[in-house]
């Protein structure tokens, strides 16, 4: 197992999918939408609707206005302007977009972005001095600033004013800058706040347009929006949705010849629609590798061109630049999985690492694959002459920036987000940092281990759900991403028909039946050593699903997240009825396991006459049970026979006394025949599974009532 554990989101009523599935939502995406809690047609038609958030009011933003009319007098007075950026995706998309927007408008316009190792995160005042030796009168960040409280006074006093224009967490005091846009301020009345950096910069072009042109605007720069969004792992919700949805629609065309090239070396075929898996496995990567491996410059210049030729060799660059960027990580990573495989201790109860060799640029996407893997937070620091610089991931959604902030005395800055911040630190100081962190995660966790956790949207009841035609249907859910992840089923007690390891051995293929319905299953980066599993098998899985194509035929494909073996078929019925008899609710394949019909009643009432022929049935109730399953020549079942019991006695037929491990059954014959089916037990069954057609139930039945004796 990969995950320790399994998280079911929420339990659907039947009838609430009923309702959606008549307003015309297919059944599996009818079925997500309800576990995301989004279980009315009224909520589902909301959040699916491609209706123009977008054009929200952008000075609804604090500070709005004068940063518009800031950077207005600049362009009619014809200042000198710099769009300061940052390295990341989310800041070179941002800083391609503004840029590109201010020259458009006749600017004055440059742009600086950071090197990552010489100069850090953020406004420094050696790039306020070249910049303002250059003429530079007025700097709009973007994606960054908001905690640059010091640099922004010292360009003041060079005469220089700055716009910030960021999204990241705001601290207790705000840059005294000519305008400070951040839907995360504190007074910020924007309605939405998960907005990217780009997507900041996007509603200042906004603002700086009239209205009846900012919809070309927005055809202009979608594309960048969507890729610094989803780069940036920002809630595809709300406008976030809406950008990204517009966006992927206008990068299948776009006019960019170095996205164009960029998308083709990273396996996109035209003709077919980019998904946010593109940018995110494809695209994000090799832009973040520029700026990693100290070349941002060369994924803005990518974005920015115009040149066909030169924007294939750019994209070319970026790739290798990613290629020696994964070997750096990976030696980094190997190292210090290596390390806390010998001390575990190190990751208890997180993460804090330091080392001389460790490259800036990568240490937060190890800090990431570490946390991932050890379930707890990991901070990585990159030591040079005493003085520290270190990247972190959450786990488990431990608040970094909050914790950051507690420890703010022992490092020299920091800023970022909730899941992912960045800080220095001087290296006297990191023992003291590991040792207050890891009082935090403690406290967060209350002294109980984090553990690895798949969130699991739906249990699909019947294989027959599982045609090319409903799988394709879930591309209406898309964009998928933070906040919207993409669903993940359950599917319990499938036997496993063949399995081999392909790939070189590094993936697990195989064929799992059930319902009887044959299914192709892919496990990446796993085979069948380190999953145990075996033709004959049953397991329960936990999947993505796809269709693969191959040689012009369609079929849909389980992309396994996780498997475990299955509990046998009693163990599986015995949880089910706790479940039951404790009010959950159910899926429509749990509930159909539980139902009994006429003959499950009958075949068991006889059983109890020959028991309790000379009295009471006294035995252990795992026996009783198992004996009367044993004793039935139709279908007998655990659960069926439990739910029998039960239902027997609240009817009145039986009377079962319950002590300690030992059960008791008396038979309470009655005169008149007794209608099962009025039990409360029986109507929660029913109610899960549905109404039953008249045809099937007495093509069951013989015509009689299912539940009278």
């Amino acid at each position: 197992m990969k995950y320790e554990q399994w998280n079911l989101r929420r339990a659907v009523s039947t009838d609430a999918l009923r309702r959606m599935e008549q307003a015309g939502l297919p059944p599996l995406c009818a079925a997500v939408l309800c576990a995301r809690g989004l279980d009315t047609p009224e909520k589902a038609a909301e959040f699916l609707a491609e209706t123009p958030v977008l054009l929200r009011d952008p000075f609804l933003l604090q500070d709005m206005d004068r940063a518009a009319e800031r950077i207005g007098r600049a362009l009619d007075q014809g200042e000198a302007i710099a769009v300061y950026g940052d390295y990341d995706v989310d800041g070179i998309t941002a800083t391609c977009l503004l840029l590109e927007f201010l020259r458009e408008r006749g600017g004055r316009v440059v742009s600086h972005i950071p090197d990552r190792t010489e100069e850090g995160y953020g406004l420094n005042p050696g790039a306020i001095d070249t910049l303002f030796q250059h003429g530079t009168s007025l700097i709009v960040t973007v994606d960054c600033g908001i905690t640059a409280v010091r640099e922004v006074e010292y360009a003041k006093t060079l005469g220089m004013d700055v716009v910030i224009t960021d999204h990241h967490q705001c601290k207790g005091e705000l840059p005294q800058a000519a305008a400070v846009v951040n839907p995360r301020r504190p007074d910020c009345p924007y309605p939405f706040k998960e907005l990217a950096g780009v997507g900041v910069a996007l509603k200042l072009a906004l603002a700086l347009t009239p209205p009846a042109g900012r919809e070309a605007v927005l055809r202009r720069y979608g594309e960048l929006a969507a890729i610094g969004t989803v780069a940036d792992v920002m809630r595809l919700s709300d406008e976030n949705r809406t950008l990204v949805r517009r966006g992927l629609s206008l990068m299948a065309e776009t006019r960019r010849p170095g996205l164009r090239a960029l998308l083709r070396e990273a396996g996109w075929e035209a003709g077919t629609p980019p998904t946010a898996v593109t940018i995110g496995y494809g695209l994000a990567p090799r832009i973040n590798a520029a700026g990693r491996m100290e070349r941002a410059g060369v994924a803005l210049e990518l974005l920015l061109t115009k040149d066909e030729e030169r924007g294939q060799d750019l994209a070319l660059e970026l790739c290798e630049l990613n290629r020696k960027r994964q070997a750096i990580e990976l030696a980094i990573y190997e190292q210090c999985d290596s390390l806390l495989a010998r001390q575990p201790q190190l990751a208890e109860p997180v993460i804090v690492l330091a080392g001389e060799s460790w490259h800036q640029g990568v240490v937060g996407i190890v800090a990431s694959r570490l946390a991932e893997k050890y379930a707890c937070p990991a901070f990585m620091i990159s030591l040079d002459h005493g003085k520290g610089k270190g990247s972190c991931r959450s786990f488990g959604q431990f608040n970094l920036f909050a914790a950051l902030e507690r420890c703010a005395p022992l490092l020299e800055q920091y800023g970022g987000h909730a899941l992912a911040a960045g800080f220095t630190i001087r290296e006297e100081n990191i023992p003291a940092f590991r040792a207050a962190m890891a009082r935090l995660v403690s406290s967060y966790t209350q002294g109980y281990p984090m553990i690895t956790a798949l969130d699991v949207d739906a249990e699909i009841d019947s294989c027959t759900w599982l045609s090319c035609q409903q799988v394709d249907a879930l591309s209406m859910l898309e964009p998928f991403g933070a906040g919207n992840p993409k669903p993940v089923f359950l599917l319990r007690s499938v036997c496993v028909q063949s399995c081999a390891d392909v790939g070189n051995g590094r993936h697990l293929k195989m064929k799992v039946r059930r319902d009887g319905v044959t299914l192709d299953a892919i496990f990446f980066s796993a085979n069948t050593a380190a999953c145990g599993v075996a033709p004959g098998d049953r397991l329960d899985l936990a999947f993505h699903l796809q269709v693969n194509e191959y040689r012009n035929a369609r079929a849909v494909q389980l992309q396994l997240c996780d498997l475990r073996p299955a509990p046998t078929r009693a163990k599986l019925e015995q949880a089910l009825f706790r479940r039951l008899r404790q009010g959950e609710l159910l899926s429509r394949w749990e509930a159909s396991l539980l139902l009994p019909d006429r003959q499950d009643f009958a075949q068991l009432w006889r059983f109890l006459e020959q028991s309790c022929a000379a009295g009471p049935a006294v035995s252990r109730l795992d026996q009783l049970v198992r004996h009367a399953v044993r004793g039935q020549t139709h279908h007998g079942s655990y659960g069926k026979t439990l739910v029998c019991l039960h239902v027997m006695d609240e009817r009145g037929l039986i009377q079962v006394t319950v002590s300690d491990d030992m059960i008791s059954v008396c038979l309470q014959p009655q005169g008149d025949k007794v209608d099962l089916e009025q039990a409360q037990m029986m109507k929660r069954l029913r109610t899960i599974l549905g109404p039953e057609p008249e045809e099937e139930r007495r093509r069951r039945h013989g015509g009689e009532h299912s539940g009278t004796l």
